[in-house]
């Protein structure tokens, strides 16, 4: 129980960084950054690489809000030792504002590009943007859903803190179901068009 602890504290600034971006896509703000990262190229089976969700407005969002959430819950837990006690990005490194911000950019950017390669394999199966498949393989892009982005920021947090790979399934297990439940509160909140 207490390892489940110290995996959400570690997790925390992704967790922010996610709601924040999620809500600052949905505004007006820097409108012009709603630009698509694939620039509207299809290839030739006349699909889009990865379609109009992927944006540099999101991608932009996850690292500036990465690098904030990320010094913001580093002075957090330097307000309450007992978090940084239990946060695995203070292990070997010190929780200053450079490394917590460099560390929230890092997680932002993976957190980011990791989402490409499932947006565009959806795109290559048809699927539309933000929807669920409605094939055979509906649970297993539902699952890639939730963890394709942690996949990376856990690869970033092992760069830090070298784990077993039993600890980098558990991170990812545990991190795809916060994030089904963050879509919960945010679909509640009618900050998210779709549940899932």
């Amino acid at each position: 129980m207490e390892t489940i602890g110290q995996m959400y504290i570690t997790l925390m600034p992704i967790i922010l960084a996610g709601i924040f971006n999620m809500i600052w896509c949905k505004t007006s703000y820097f409108a012009f950054l709603e630009v698509p990262l694939d620039q509207n190229k299809t290839l030739k089976d006349g699909r889009r690489l990865f379609g109009n969700n992927k944006t540099w407005k999101g991608l932009l969002g996850y690292l500036f809000f990465g690098a904030v959430s990320g010094i913001f819950w580093g002075l957090i837990c330097h307000w309450l030792p007992v978090l940084a006690d239990r946060n695995f990005l203070y292990v070997a490194y010190e929780n200053t504002l450079r490394y917590n911000g460099v560390m929230g950019a890092l997680f932002g950017l993976a957190y980011a590009l990791c989402e490409l390669p499932n947006s565009f394999i959806k795109r290559r199966s048809g699927i539309i943007p933000g929807k669920l498949a409605t094939s055979k393989v509906r649970i297993l892009f539902f699952v890639l859903d939730q963890i394709d982005s942690l996949i990376g920021c856990v690869l970033v947090l092992a760069i830090v803190y070298p784990m077993s790979l039993g600890l980098y399934v558990a991170f990812i297990f545990l991190g795809g179901l916060t994030h089904i439940g963050v879509n919960l509160l945010l679909y509640g909140l009618k900050i998210r068009k779709n549940v899932f």
